[in-house]
């Protein structure tokens, strides 16, 4: 389906975007600590929102 070429690119790309993001992220670490402090309360209350609509979902079935 693809050419040794196109899968030794995807490998590499893949690679060096994992190490750019990496980099990014610890180069902005105090940046997010300042301005996302509160953000885990959000990611966990999307996921008790989401947990929320597959149990009413189970129930609704029964």
């Amino acid at each position: 389906m693809f050419s040794q070429g196109q899968l030794a690119f995807a490998g590499i790309f893949v690679v060096a975007f994992v190490i750019a993001m990496i980099y990014t992220y610890r180069k902005d670490l105090k940046l997010h600590k300042v301005f996302y402090k509160g953000s885990l309360w959000v990611l966990l209350g999307f996921l008790c929102f989401i947990g929320l609509l597959f149990v009413i979902k189970i129930f609704m079935k029964h």
